[in-house]
């Protein structure tokens, strides 16, 4: 009985071991190449949202990240001080945050950072607020 158990543990360990962002309530996926953001829950789109990523000269980081830090307003102190309405740090000092450079959004304009229309990223912030940062999944890809 107790070697029953352990291998259905041991299996379901492994079964789980590689859903990180399946297992997430909350994903949020950056399309680099298309300039776009899609955020659901629990498989469910909420939103779909322009993006600007970064620049010629500039890179914003592909990978899948766990948030690590949310603040309502940051002041950039890389770059003078610059405004980050509800940002959702993700890796270093790059997060997802609102801009009032609308106009930009769609085609790459941060220095790598992933900005939003600032009422997108206040859904955001507060999407991983109510559901915390271990259950949310920011993947920027392409």
């Amino acid at each position: 009985m107790n070697r029953f158990v352990l291998a259905a543990a041991s299996a379901a360990l492994l079964l789980f071991s590689g859903l990180s962002a399946q297992a997430s309530s909350v994903v949020a996926r950056v399309d680099v190449a298309a300039q776009k953001m899609t955020v659901t829950h629990y498989g469910k789109v909420l939103y779909e949202w322009p993006v600007s990523t970064a620049r010629a000269g500039y890179t914003t980081p592909r990978g899948e990240f766990r948030p690590y830090r949310v603040h309502k307003l940051w002041l950039s102190r890389t770059y003078d001080n610059a405004p980050m309405p509800f940002a959702v740090f993700y890796d270093r000092g790059w997060a997802v945050h609102g801009t009032d450079a609308v106009s930009r959004l769609g085609q790459p304009a941060s220095h790598g950072c992933v900005r939003l229309a600032t009422p997108n990223a206040e859904a955001f912030y507060r999407l991983v607020r109510q559901v915390g940062a271990g259950n949310t999944r920011i993947i920027v890809e392409n």
